[in-house]
């Protein structure tokens, strides 16, 4: 099997610009074959342009030489001259659905560290077979166009970029890779076991390519379907200008009527879209439940669902967090980025004071507010109220930017210190608005 060569990888690595002009990236590598391998050729490209990469390991410690592995998957990326950082997933872990819970841990750690330190670039190694398996699992589960378009070569976060350059890639040939350049890789007995939906699915590529169902033409069949799924966001793009009014305070009104004129394609499209950035969940409900909800929608009725409530007011459709689902409040450090309920991110002065809380504004804290003001507060739907984010310590509620109250009108945060952070359904088809 050829190996990738540093050329072959600049190729797939131009597709996915523009890069700052001294690129700065960081990539997840767990030290399997895949991981390692895009690993090094990610890091030539940026040295070829006067940047460089950062290799980010997430220990989830789920297994008891795990640790012993990040360390020396450290010590590999240190013989080649790259930067190495181990992440570590602490607290209690679920007991079921590890593999997901998993993923999503590793994400975020790696994008807050990135946040932190300013990169805008994370490299994911999935590749060709990985493409094929997340296919024949999500027609599994009865995915649409959505869905069945695979992974994307470019997801933008609310942060940062996370790109796949190696998805036309064979995982043979990034094993290759590593053979050639005489570099050694970590095999995780997870990827072997059949108690993981992927694993059997992995199991079964070769019956399906004796049929001719390989993974490279399973791959090519996502991307057709991809751009069916482009040919809808244009229409979604349309749809949602003309007929999606959205707050910064974390909510939307859709017309009404809309629902019963676009057809199922684009309804639930865009529902699923507004669900998962309003609603503050990772991923995007069953298709199955969104069309339920959209079922609903066009008989007048609304509901919840994704951590979203949907509530029908005359001839508008609200859209807000569901507030029994909101995070906890968090805590604020002065001059550090926080983002709570994924939903908002904030970042107070040096000079705030200690002992400040980002958490929603809740009833009665509505209830106190309005009493303050006299009831001269701005309008706001009854049912986004209790989501506001509001910034509290001791004494209670010291500010809640959306409704330009602050306990101390001459006080700090004079700048403003809060933003929404809607994920990738809102800011690529809605920037100018959001």
């Amino acid at each position: 099997m050829k190996a990738v060569s540093p050329a072959e990888f600049a190729t797939l690595m131009d597709r996915l610009g523009p890069f700052e002009p001294t690129p700065r990236l960081a990539v997840a590598v767990s030290g399997g074959g895949d991981s390692l391998a895009a690993t090094l050729l990610a890091a030539h490209w940026a040295h070829g342009r006067g940047g460089r990469v950062v290799g980010l390991t997430v220990d989830h410690g789920l297994r008891a030489n795990s640790t012993a592995e990040a360390v020396m998957v450290g010590r590999w990326l240190a013989n080649h001259g790259i930067e190495h950082h181990i992440l570590a997933w602490l607290g209690d872990k679920p007991a079921s659905d590890i593999q997901a819970q998993a993923r999503q841990a590793r994400y975020r750690l790696i994008e807050d560290w990135c946040r932190q330190a300013g990169i805008l670039h994370v490299v994911l190694a999935h590749h060709q077979d990985d493409q094929a398996e997340t296919f024949l699992l999500r027609l599994a589960r009865g995915s649409g166009v959505e869905g069945l378009s695979g992974m994307a070569a470019i997801r933008h976060g609310p942060f940062l970029r996370w790109l796949r350059p190696c998805l036309d890639v064979p995982k043979a040939r990034l094993q290759a890779t590593l053979r050639h350049w005489d570099q050694d890789w970590v095999e995780d007995p997870s990827n072997q076991d059949p108690r993981h939906a992927r694993v059997r699915w992995r199991n079964l590529l070769p019956v399906l390519a004796a049929e001719g169902a390989n993974a490279e033409r399973l791959g090519q069949t996502a991307a057709s379907l991809s751009l069916a799924r482009d040919a809808l966001e244009e229409q979604l793009a349309a749809a949602f200008v003309h007929h999606v009014q959205l707050d910064p305070a974390g909510y939307a009104w859709v017309d009404a009527r809309a629902w019963g004129h676009w057809g199922d394609d684009l309804a639930l499209r865009l529902l699923s879209r507004l669900l998962r950035s309003l609603g503050g969940e990772a991923v995007s409900p069953r298709l199955e439940r969104t069309r339920s909800l959209l079922c609903r929608l066009r008989q007048g009725q609304g509901g919840t669902l994704s951590g979203c409530r949907v509530a029908v007011d005359g001839e508008r459709v609200l859209f807000c967090r569901e507030s029994g689902r909101m995070a906890a409040a968090l805590p604020v450090l002065p001059g550090r980025d926080v983002v709570w309920d994924r939903r908002f991110r904030a970042r107070l002065p040096a000079d705030a004071p200690p002992g400040l809380c980002l958490g929603g504004l809740g009833p009665q804290g509505w209830r106190r507010l309005t009493k303050l003001s006299g009831g001269t507060l701005p309008p706001c739907p009854a049912l986004v109220r209790p989501t506001l984010p509001a910034l509290f310590d001791q004494q209670g509620v010291c500010a809640v930017p959306h409704l330009g109250y602050k306990r101390d009108a001459g006080g700090w945060p004079q700048r403003p210190w809060l933003w929404p952070t809607p994920l990738r359904p809102l800011t690529e088809i809605a920037h100018c608005l959001v």
